[in-house]
C-alpha cells in the first residue's frame, strides 16, 4: 500500500489556561476534546478543534516554543472576520488582507505570541 498522509495537528506553547481558553474557546470558537495532566498541579496538554482543524496547546516548556505561525485554509472568512469583530474582544480586531498570491487573509495573534492566519483562496476564474 503506497504511503498516505491525512493531517497535521501543529502543537501550539501557552502559559495561561485562563487566557488559552478566553482566546482560543470564548474568541475563536474552538472546543476542547481533551486535557491531560500527568498530575493536578503539573503543566496541562489540551486538544482543540474548529470544524476539522485540529490544534494542540502545551504548557510544557519542553513540547515547543512561542512564535509559531499556522496557515489554517478558510472557506466564508469574511463571515468569520465579522463574527469575531462582533464579539468585540479586548484584544483583537482582526482585518482582512488580500495577498498577491490570490488568497485573503486574517492573522490572529494568541496572548502567547503565536499566529494564526485564517487563508481563504480567490475562486478561480477562467
Amino acid at each position: 500500500m503506497p504511503t498516505q498522509f491525512a493531517s497535521a495537528t501543529p502543537i501550539l506553547r501557552m502559559f495561561d489556561v485562563r487566557k488559552a481558553r478566553e482566546f482560543y474557546l470564548d474568541f475563536l470558537g474552538f472546543k476542547v476534546d481533551f486535557e491531560h495532566r500527568f498530575e493536578p498541579d503539573l503543566p496541562l496538554y489540551m486538544g482543540l478543534t474548529l470544524g476539522p482543524v485540529a490544534l494542540h496547546l502545551s504548557e510544557h516548556h519542553g513540547d515547543c516554543a512561542p512564535g509559531a505561525r499556522v496557515i489554517i485554509e478558510t472557506m466564508g472568512l469574511a463571515d468569520y472576520q465579522a463574527s469575531l469583530l462582533a464579539k468585540r474582544y479586548g484584544y483583537a480586531r482582526p482585518g482582512l488582507v488580500r495577498q498577491p498570491w490570490g488568497a485573503t487573509t486574517m492573522t490572529v495573534t494568541d496572548p502567547f505570541y503565536n499566529w494564526l492566519v485564517f487563508s481563504e483562496r480567490e475562486a478561480e476564474t477562467d
